[in-house]
């Protein structure tokens, strides 16, 4: 009799999940050796307003060295450089998630829910851009801004809301895009679609191409700006160990990809079968797979190799690392979940 239930029960539950979900194989993961092998780089770590600040999930820092960071409950909040006391800059009534400042100290954000926004030095908020093609954003994420003010950013999801992220991982269809925002013409473009959940974003040194994170394939696109690859794309690098989140490019024009997490095992023998992905997507959210605490940073060249890697393999001090940015010799590092900013010192 239990049995019998048990089966009705799971039985009602994916017939009522609403998702498409399709199969997938994913390629096997890197093992953790050599560039790979686990560290504890990132339990050197300096915590700043830890238990101050809920989800940092991106940062960035503006002239006179002050935090800004992008929190869980719709705030920036600015922490001071000399005190490491968060204050509220502003708050965009959605969930902010990717922040960069342009050429005229305007911050400029990705908010989940309200699309392009940017946000003044007083605190004053207006909306750039919610759409493009006639396709409302769904999950606006993460951006990189030209010398020019060009903004490329992304959509991760024309489908699902910040939310749902688990069925757009479970549905493995491409539903993201990475676009770019012209502020003096105030024209969308489409410069990519058909990405598998788009998300950090990260020009090149010489802005001859545009990165883009596809967290869901464990990999990084490259678009390309100029020269005579002009308008198409290609893979930077595949098969990474863990899930792509945001990305930035350092100082000596290499970039720091921050992984939310390793890869989840359970999860990559699960995409072969769209009923188990199914059945899993129908739970309760309390009963979604939970990522494993774990701080990861990769250091990618200009042509996507592995340089260095920085880990915390416990996740105590440091994990689910949304952004790192680079800024006087230190990386600053976000995170979705977490209650603290990261301040790693980097060697010489």
């Amino acid at each position: 009799m239990k049995s019998y239930l048990l089966l009705t029960i799971i039985f009602l539950s994916v017939k009522c999940s609403s998702i498409e979900p399709i199969a997938y194989e994913p390629k096997v993961a890197p093992i953790m050796d050599g560039i790979l092998l686990k560290n504890t780089e990132l339990q050197k770590a300096e915590l700043i307003a830890k238990g101050k600040i809920l989800g940092p999930e991106g940062l960035d820092l503006d002239k006179s060295g002050n935090i800004y960071a992008a929190t869980q409950d719709g705030s920036i909040i600015k922490i001071n450089k000399n005190s490491n006391e968060p204050e509220l800059f502003a708050n965009t009534g959605g969930r902010p998630l990717g922040i960069q400042f342009d050429s005229n100290n305007n911050l400029l954000v990705c908010d989940a829910y309200k699309g392009l926004l940017s946000i003044q030095a007083n605190g004053q908020i207006s909306s750039l851009t919610n759409s493009s093609d006639g396709l409302t954003f769904k999950f606006t994420d993460d951006l990189d801004i030209a010398k020019d003010g060009i903004i490329y950013f992304t959509d991760a999801s024309y489908k699902y809301k910040q939310t749902e992220y688990l069925y757009d991982l479970m549905e493995a269809k491409p539903h993201g895009r990475l676009l770019k925002y012209d502020p003096k013409t105030k024209i969308t473009t489409t410069l990519l679609k058909d990405l598998y959940f788009a998300n950090g974003v990260a020009l090149s040194k010489n802005e001859d191409f545009v990165l883009v994170n596809e967290t869901y394939r464990y990999r990084i696109t490259r678009y390309w700006l100029k020269g005579q690859k002009k308008g198409t794309s290609d893979i930077f690098i595949d098969n990474l160990p863990g899930f792509p989140d945001n990305i930035s490019r350092g100082s000596s024009g290499d970039f720091y990809l921050a992984l939310f997490t390793v890869r989840n095992e359970r999860m990559d023998s699960m995409h072969p079968s769209p009923w188990k992905k199914k059945l899993v997507a129908s739970l309760p959210k309390f009963l979604w797979p939970k990522p494993q605490p774990y701080g990861f940073v990769v250091k990618l060249s200009e042509t996507g190799s592995i340089l260095e890697t920085y880990q915390d393999p416990t996740g105590e001090n440091l994990k689910e690392i949304t952004h790192a940015v680079e800024h006087d010799g230190y990386l600053y590092l976000g995170s979705l979940h977490n209650d603290r900013i990261g301040k790693y010192k980097l060697k010489k």
